[in-house]
Formats: structure tokens, C-alpha cells, sequence
């Protein structure tokens, strides 16, 4: 199982994510701006507080993302 170090806002609704192994990873989170819950991140201000939570990330309680699921959905830097 993955978990991430260090999570950075990009632009374009973007993530810089660093996992245990030191790996970088691109994650391009615009796909989910239009989908349920995560319609919230549109606003950019509440996009910028992304917190490391467990080794995943999540914006507060009600927003959350698997790591391995990042992982395997992001773009290798």
C-alpha cells in the first residue's frame, strides 16, 4: 500500500503528490470537478486545502482520495 509524504497545488487543478518511495506524481483532478461530491473543488480556494490525511489526501471529512487509487491514476513527473 502507498501513502503520500507531500501534496503541493499546482495549477489547471493539478496535485504534485510525493508517495513513500520518493516517486513524484502528477495528478490532473479536473476529470472530477463535474462528479458528485468533489463538484466542491471547483472552488479554488477550498482546492488549495488538500491535507495529507493518513498517507492519502482529503479536503476535510467529507472529501477524501485513496493513495494507491492516485497512484495509479497520476502521471509519473
Amino acid at each position: 500500500m502507498r501513502e503520500i509524504k507531500k501534496v503541493e497545488v499546482l495549477s489547471d487543478y493539478k496535485l504534485l503528490l510525493t508517495f513513500d518511495n520518493e516517486e513524484k506524481r502528477i495528478k490532473d483532478m479536473k476529470p472530477y470537478l463535474d462528479k458528485g461530491i468533489f463538484q466542491k473543488l471547483k472552488e479554488k480556494d477550498f482546492f488549495k486545502k488538500v491535507k495529507i490525511s493518513f498517507g492519502s489526501i482529503s479536503w476535510g471529512e467529507q472529501i477524501d482520495m485513496c493513495a494507491d487509487s492516485l497512484y495509479d491514476t497520476s502521471e509519473k513527473l
